[in-house]
């Protein structure tokens, strides 16, 4: 079922794409800088175009909404990664304690050794 809307998803969504490129660009898509009689004129009549374009635009609400129900139902109560994160052997155990820590550097007597210095 889920590859049967996952199917009918894919080409509505490439329907909505065409159907869309496909109309001419009226400009000023929210009512801004129109064109005509501005206030005074009314709009026009939706094309068939238009109508169109609104039944892709439903069909791809209510199909990705019934693709997120199935996967939601579909999925386990675990963490994607319960799955992937597997223990290492006991022997191959990482350092800790002192081992994680950076090497220092050599000491002649009660100071440190500075690093070298290189002049310019």
């Amino acid at each position: 079922m889920e590859n049967i809307i996952l199917t009918v998803h894919l080409i509505v969504a490439l329907c909505l794409i065409g159907i869309v490129l496909v109309q001419r660009s009226e400009g000023g898509g929210l009512g801004v800088g129109g064109g005509g009689g501005g206030a005074t004129s009314g709009r026009p009549a939706i094309s068939a175009l238009g109508k169109l374009t609104w039944v892709f635009g439903i069909a791809f609400v209510i199909t990705s909404i019934s693709l997120t129900v199935i996967a939601a139902r579909n999925a386990s109560s675990g963490s994607v990664l319960d799955g992937a994160v597997t223990s290492a052997p006991a022997g191959d155990a990482a350092p800790s304690g002192d081992a994680l820590l950076p090497p220092t550097l050599p000491t002649t007597g009660d100071a440190p050794l500075a690093p070298p210095r290189i002049d310019e």
